[in-house]
């Protein structure tokens, strides 16, 4: 029997893998993480991260539409046309304001409240200011028509949209008799863009802030026009404003 000399025999193969280098339990764990939506069976994993939540966008402006107010001014339907004087720009109208059909023009100088380019927004705008103060008993029947073009307007969440219109329901509510009453029933269209941004207000603390001077701080604006609505809506428009607002408080309590 011839002895076998060292290391001259090849190493003896016993099906057993050769062990591996093992990774620190942290780094592991760091290398198997996924990230995976929440209410899910993933979700319960041990190495699973879970996706926080979208944004709400409550904030977030909405993209405008065409209107029919820009429809209209372009073809010519609307008796009005720019005048230039040592004031600013104003509306020249062809006839008498109070000759005006309001149920067809009123809602829609209204739509035109969410166009932002000149001369579209200033002549919705000043065009509804001209026929609210001339309007007298002509306003009050076409209460109705005009929900719709104010909560598409306020619906865009631009705060130049909201600031305006703001001041388009504050004129409304004392242009004539019984409106403020009769825009009760519609809050629950109206209000709830106000209560969104109820509380925006500019902190800019021992500083200047010019908004308020140009009544463009929108939470002063909406302070002053739920004011209104509750002082010319009757003795039911607080209870509603409340129901939609419930963080305010009646200006009429001592």
């Amino acid at each position: 029997m011839v002895a076998e000399k060292d290391g001259s025999s090849p190493p003896k193969f016993t099906g057993e893998r050769p062990p591996q280098q093992q990774q620190p339990l942290g780094q592991l764990r760091r290398t198997k993480q996924q990230v995976t939506d929440g209410f899910t069976v993933k979700a319960m994993m041990r190495n699973s991260v879970v996706r926080g939540p979208p944004v709400a966008g409550a904030f977030k402006e909405r993209p405008t539409k065409p209107t029919a107010f820009r429809k209209f001014y372009e073809r010519g339907d609307f008796p009005i046309a720019l005048e230039h004087d040592t004031r600013g720009n104003k509306i020249a109208w062809k006839v008498e304001i109070e000759k005006l059909d309001y149920h067809h023009y009123l809602p829609l100088f209204f739509d035109g409240l969410c166009e932002m380019t000149f001369p579209y927004e200033f002549f919705a705008r000043q065009g509804i200011h001209d026929m609210l103060e001339h309007g007298g008993n002509k306003i009050l029947p076409v209460i109705p028509q005009l929900i719709i073009p104010i909560k598409n307007a306020l619906n865009l969440r631009n705060r130049q949209v909201i600031c305006i219109t703001l001041k388009i329901l504050q004129h409304l509510v004392v242009s004539a008799d019984m409106v403020g009453e009769a825009l009760v029933p519609y809050y629950r269209q109206i209000l709830p863009i106000l209560n969104i941004f109820k509380n925006m207000n500019v902190n800019s603390g021992d500083g200047i802030d010019y908004s308020q001077q140009k009544r463009e701080n929108i939470g002063d604006l909406i302070q002053e026009t739920l004011e209104a609505f509750e002082r010319y809506g009757g003795e039911d428009a607080y209870i509603n404003i409340k129901y939609m607002v419930p963080t305010y408080q009646s200006c009429l309590l001592n």
